[in-house]
């Protein structure tokens, strides 16, 4: 199967709620089994808190920094980023441009190392 993240982004911004005010920016594009790939394009603000399952970020445009509990990361496009199920993140000083794919995958409360 092929998916292109511009597809998705022709979608968004979903409706929003109270979580998401500006709009929702981010979008199921396939699930199978337990994992879930995503495409996630904030806008001015990350809203997002601690998920239940594993996650990785693969950028496919953009710059920023990115949070994970109180370490700064630097990310450009072409990076990967991994998150520990129930860890706080957050992707900060991003470029107007950013969007990056989310697969979250496995049990809840993550995968064991």
């Amino acid at each position: 199967m092929k998916f292109s993240y511009q597809d998705f982004l022709n979608q968004m911004p979903l409706p929003a709620n109270e979580k998401w005010r500006e709009g929702v920016w981010d979008i199921e594009a396939f699930k199978h089994g337990t994992m879930l790939l995503e495409v996630f394009a904030p806008r001015n603000r990350d809203e997002q808190t601690p998920h239940t399952q594993d996650e990785l970020y693969f950028v496919a445009r953009g710059h920023g920094e990115f949070v994970l509990e109180n370490k700064r990361i630097n990310f450009q496009a072409g990076d990967a980023l991994f998150v520990p199920a129930g860890k706080p993140h957050r992707f900060e000083n991003f470029s107007d441009d950013f969007v990056t794919w989310v697969v979250f995958w496995g049990a809840e409360g993550g995968e064991a190392e």
